[in-house]
């Protein structure tokens, strides 16, 4: 494997990450792959305001320097110029523009993720390694793991989920917050729910978020809500929550992505729709259900824990587990669409969603937690696959 340094380490790398919170920890592969094979080299990362919390308590990552998506063109430049070829290596970890520039101006030597259309003389002459995107037909995580050969180092398919460190005081101050739940203070298993999406198109209906605490409650679960400080998705967890009654730990609006995180691992199980949360669910390796519509699977599908880094977990169709992640499709021959949904904007309804069933879901949480309940359960799913025995 060739290496751009192959005499020395670098003595410094930039990971630049400029998209939404998901786009950002689905590069903690590639950044978890240049840690391993440098240890002593310090990484910053370069991503956009708001999405910063994805990375916190990151053991990879010296320092996060945040930078704002709709700023005038002379406040980026300013921030790209303060960066000038500090790095000995940056790496545009996701295939736009924004990241490419942050990288141009950063690293004396510079690699990154291009779309195969995209792949211009200006991008040649920007970067002096290219990984070609594949992202018709690869995961976000293989994608961006492409860059390590080019850079000459081994790719770890391990997405890092954000923490609240090893602070006693901030832990207990967190072991209080669940401690308002009297069934959790009591010691009952429970089960995080995250209701709300950024986008409509990818949400289930409030309706079924109800049936399915009533079932959990009656398996002997307590249930907790997860959710960011939005008005709206704030609103949609208080619906949630009058309507189904008793004691719910509605935390949504309430902890930072690290809290989110540790939220999780100490759930028996998470269930969510195609958003960020349902990443870090997944990454923590706390089992976790992710309920997809219109969404590719094969590009945005959980990434699973010890998944081989250069083996894509989903299809494109079919619901099915791989490792601690299974992935519910939703009901249609047009799933999936690949589109914002049935009125092809982010606002709209997703029928494939909003048709499916509560019993659909409790039969695959039936299945994720090894329980017995009174009524049969009849799935008709894809096989489970685990990591190497889905070949031959």
């Amino acid at each position: 494997m060739g290496s751009l340094f192959s005499s020395s380490p670098p003595r410094s790398i930039v990971v630049t990450a400029t998209r939404r919170i998901g786009d950002v920890l689905l590069t903690t592969p590639l950044i978890r792959s240049l840690k391993a094979s440098w240890p002593d080299t310090p990484i910053d990362v370069v991503v956009f305001r708001g999405t910063e919390g994805v990375l916190e308590h990151n053991p990879d990552i010296r320092r996060v320097i945040v930078v704002e998506q709709r700023a005038p063109l002379r406040t980026r430049i300013a921030d790209a110029v303060r960066l000038w070829r500090r790095y000995d290596l940056a790496c545009a970890a996701l295939s736009s523009d924004r990241p490419r520039f942050y990288a141009w101006f950063a690293g004396r030597k510079r690699v990154g993720l291009v779309d195969p259309e995209r792949l211009t003389w200006l991008t040649s002459l920007m970067l002096h390694g290219i990984a070609i995107n594949h992202h018709q037909s690869d995961h976000a995580v293989v994608s961006t793991l492409g860059l390590a050969p080019v850079i000459g180092i081994e790719p770890i398919a391990e997405v890092v989920a954000p923490g609240i460190g090893d602070d006693p005081a901030r832990r207990a101050r967190f072991d209080a917050v669940l401690a308002q739940s009297a069934a959790i203070a009591q010691g009952s298993p429970f089960i995080v729910l995250h209701p709300y999406p950024m986008f409509a198109y990818k949400q289930w209906r409030l309706e079924g978020w109800v049936e399915l605490i009533d079932w959990l409650r009656a398996q002997g679960f307590a249930i907790a809500l997860s959710g960011g400080p939005a008005e709206r998705e704030r609103d949609y967890a208080a619906k949630i929550v009058a309507e189904a009654g008793g004691d719910v730990l509605n935390l949504v609006g309430c902890l930072s992505f690290g809290e989110s995180a540790e939220l999780m691992r100490r759930a028996r199980l998470f269930i969510g729709p195609d958003t960020g949360a349902t990443h870090v669910a997944a990454a923590t390796g706390t089992p976790t259900i992710a309920l997809f519509g219109p969404s590719d699977p094969v590009r945005w599908g959980p990434w699973p824990c010890e998944w081989p880094a250069t083996e894509n977990p989903w299809q494109l169709r079919g619901s099915g587990r791989r490792g601690n992640v299974y992935l519910l499709q939703g009901e249609g021959e047009c799933v999936p669409c690949r589109q914002e949904g049935c009125e092809r904007h982010v606002e709209s309804r997703s029928d494939c969603l909003a048709g499916l069933s509560t019993h659909r879901v409790t039969a695959v949480v039936a299945q994720m937690l090894g329980l017995t309940v009174a009524e049969p359960i009849a799935i008709v799913e894809a096989a489970t696959l685990r990591p190497r025995e889905s070949r031959g």
